[in-house]
C-alpha cells in the first residue's frame, strides 16, 4: 500500500473512533505511522485531507463491493430483484459488521462534511438507479432513494441504538425486497 493510501486510511480510522475534531494532520502522522509532517505534505489543508478520506471511503466501498467480481468501477448487476435483495442485505451485513469503522466514518462525514461526500453519494446513487433498473424493477429513481435511505437508517441503528445486538441479514433482504415490490 502507498504511503497516500495509508495516510488516508488512518484519517477514516480517526474519524471513525475518535470523530472529525480529532482528525488533524499530526494525529494521521501517528496513526499512520509516518514521520511527522507527511500527511501535511501529501493534503496540505484540512479540506485536502478530508478529500482525500471521502475518496478513499468510496474506493474501499468499491472494493467491498466487488471483492472477487473482478469489477472495477460499479457493483456487478444483479439478475433480478430477489438477487439484488440478497446482494444488497449481504453488502449491509458487512458494513454493520466487520465494516462497522467504514459505516462510522461515512456517517461522521456525512453529517460534519455534507458537500465533500455529496459528489461521491450522487455516484452512488446512479450505480443503485442502474441496479434497479437492470433488475427489471419499475420507478428505478424512486426505488433506489428507497435502497439508500433504508440501507443508511438500518446501518445507522445498527451502530448506535442497536449496538451489540446481531444484524439480521434475512430481516434484512425480507425488508429490501418489500421496498422492491
Amino acid at each position: 500500500m502507498d504511503r497516500r493510501t495509508l495516510v488516508a486510511d488512518a484519517a477514516l480510522g480517526i474519524v471513525a473512533g475518535q470523530g472529525m475534531k480529532a482528525l488533524t494532520h499530526r494525529a494521521v502522522d501517528v496513526a499512520s505511522g509516518s514521520p511527522a509532517g507527511t500527511t501535511s505534505n501529501y493534503f496540505r489543508t484540512r479540506a485536502a485531507l478530508v478529500a482525500a478520506a471521502v475518496d478513499r471511503l468510496e474506493e474501499r466501498d468499491l472494493a467491498l463491493w466487488s471483492v472477487g467480481a473482478g469489477e472495477t468501477t460499479a457493483p456487478p448487476l444483479p439478475g433480478g430483484p430477489d438477487a439484488l435483495a440478497e446482494s444488497l442485505a449481504a453488502y449491509v451485513a458487512i458494513l454493520a459488521g466487520p465494516q462497522a469503522d467504514l459505516t462510522r466514518a461515512r456517517l461522521v462525514l456525512s453529517l460534519a462534511e455534507p458537500d465533500a461526500v455529496a459528489a461521491g453519494h450522487a455516484r452512488f446513487m446512479r450505480v443503485a438507479r442502474g441496479m434497479v433498473e437492470a433488475s427489471g424493477i419499475d420507478r428505478p429513481d424512486e426505488r433506489a432513494r428507497w435502497l439508500a435511505d433504508y440501507c443508511d437508517g438500518v446501518l445507522l441503528h445498527q451502530l448506535t441504538a442497536r449496538r451489540g445486538e446481531p444484524f439480521d441479514r434475512a430481516e434484512a433482504e425480507s425488508a429490501i425486497g418489500r421496498l422492491l415490490a
